[in-house]
């Protein structure tokens, strides 16, 4: 009896490491929330995207160790919301459109209270950009709704109405939204830094470079303006425009490196292997560059490359 506990609990244990591994790889690939470049560039600990990305912080150990855990606490049902997008109809935005009856009353979402109109717009602006930065997006529409309609000459709720939307993969209204922002403030860098973010993630590169290059005029040192500027260059063939936007915002190494990753994500290896020498040559011993050089001489059968690639990577890794 004892040993057939054992073996249940070994088989439960089994299957809970699988989901845990399961759920690391997931979020490792290509299959990740967001746009995939964008995440690159997060990922090596830059700023790219709206004004409202949540920072992704955390040891990926830890997050491989305890995903076992949280995998099975979502597969009956607990832990916080994801952030995942949740049903909304133009039926709700409606709702959220009305002073009196900003509320949701879709399937997923609960009943929640009505936000109420007795605070003032940058009151229930603040509030609003709090429920966004919690992933509570239902929620802050309701309220930046409820901001924009006691102050319609408040740009940011619009701005930030434009972001949530978004998320929500209602597009024509983000679009609406940031352009009541800009109308309100033409020479808002973070809006349009939003409409070019927005513009990006839905193909439209020229546009979306148009409006990145004002905010980036705007506001010249901000990073995440001047990545995302860099992410809609790339998309449009402009590498060394690019990498210059890139540079600008975390250095010559940086701009090396993200402009390779993408360049290699692009399929463009011998473009990448251009980009990552030059990170070398910034800082020799970078074991980001040397790996994905041992790697990108390898696939375009520089084998002897290669080896030389991959003995200073070992040499780096052991020197640490």
């Amino acid at each position: 009896m004892r040993k057939r506990s054992r073996t249940i609990i070994a088989i439960v244990i089994l299957l809970t490491v699988c989901f845990g591994l399961t759920a690391y790889w997931s979020a490792e690939t290509t299959g990740r929330d967001g746009d995939p470049d964008a995440n690159v560039v997060k990922d090596a600990g830059s700023e790219a995207g709206s004004n409202m990305e949540k920072k992704k912080d955390g040891n990926k150990v830890v997050k491989v160790l305890t995903a076992p855990f949280r995998a099975i606490r979502h597969l009956f049902g607990g832990g916080k919301d994801d952030g995942k997008l949740e049903r909304l109809s133009e039926k709700d935005v409606a709702k959220f459109e009305s002073v009196a009856t900003a509320r949701i009353n879709d399937s997923l979402s609960p009943a929640e209270a009505k936000p109420s109109a007795s605070s003032d717009a940058k009151e229930h602006l603040a509030q609003g950009r709090a429920l966004l930065l919690a992933g509570r997006v239902n929620e802050a529409i309701a309220e930046l709704s409820l901001a924009a309609s006691l102050d319609p000459r408040l740009s940011e709720a619009h701005s930030l109405l434009g972001v949530a939307y978004d998320r929500k993969g209602m597009h024509d209204r983000a679009k609406d939204a940031y352009d009541r922002a800009i109308k309100t403030d033409p020479e808002d860098a973070q809006t349009l830094n939003n409409l070019g973010f927005s513009l990006y993630q839905n193909g439209n590169y020229r546009a979306a470079v148009d409006k990145l290059k004002k905010a980036a005029r705007l506001a010249p040192t901000d990073q995440r303006i001047l990545n995302n500027l860099a992410l809609a260059q790339m998309r449009l063939g402009k590498y060394d425009d690019a990498y210059k936007n890139f540079a600008r915002a975390g250095g010559e190494l940086n701009g090396r490196l993200n402009t390779a990753a993408i360049l290699e994500r692009m399929g463009r290896d011998e473009e990448a292997i251009k980009q990552y020498e030059a990170a070398r040559r910034v800082q020799s011993n970078s074991t980001i560059a040397l790996q994905r050089l041992a790697e990108l001489y390898r696939r375009t059968g520089r084998t002897s490359e290669a080896q030389a690639a991959q003995a200073s990577l070992s040499s780096e890794t052991a020197a640490n």
